[in-house]
């Protein structure tokens, strides 16, 4: 993917971010993912049924590769079921730090692909990440 066209998807997913709400869901299970060390701070909430992914929402405020980020997790997560789902978030991270990684499924999250070349963003775009792992894991 070149570089024109990630910046497209980046500042498309930041502007609009798909499934942000600016209040508590009901009915969903929530976790909070923040950086202590700027303003990064949403709450994620997920609906699961049957073990499948049914919905996946969003609150709070974050940077642009935080939302972003967060905004196309949310595209790809919805629909999986919770084992794939753990499989998907752990080879995102595997392509964040460099390791072996498969990236079938990862659409637009390919746009951070290259995300280890700068250090300080890999916290903001494994933000949604670290949160909702902590759900599947404790769903599975």
């Amino acid at each position: 993917m070149d570089v024109e066209t990630k910046r497209e998807i980046l500042f498309d997913n930041y502007t609009n971010p798909y499934n942000k709400v600016d209040n508590e869901i009901d009915g969903y299970l929530k976790v909070n993912s923040n950086n202590e060390s700027c303003i990064d701070n949403i709450n994620i909430y997920m609906k699961i049924e049957d073990r499948i992914i049914k919905d996946i929402k969003f609150s709070g405020e974050a940077c642009a590769i935080s939302t972003a980020s967060t905004s196309i997790m949310i595209k790809n997560m919805i629909g999986m079921n919770v084992e794939d789902a753990i499989k998907y978030v752990k080879n995102f991270m595997n392509m964040i730090n460099e390791e072996p990684y498969n990236d079938t499924n990862f659409e637009e999250a390919l746009v951070f692909d290259e995300t280890y070349k700068q250090a300080s963003r890999k916290t903001c775009a494994t933000l949604p990440y670290r949160g909702i792992i902590k759900l599947l894991e404790e769903n599975k």
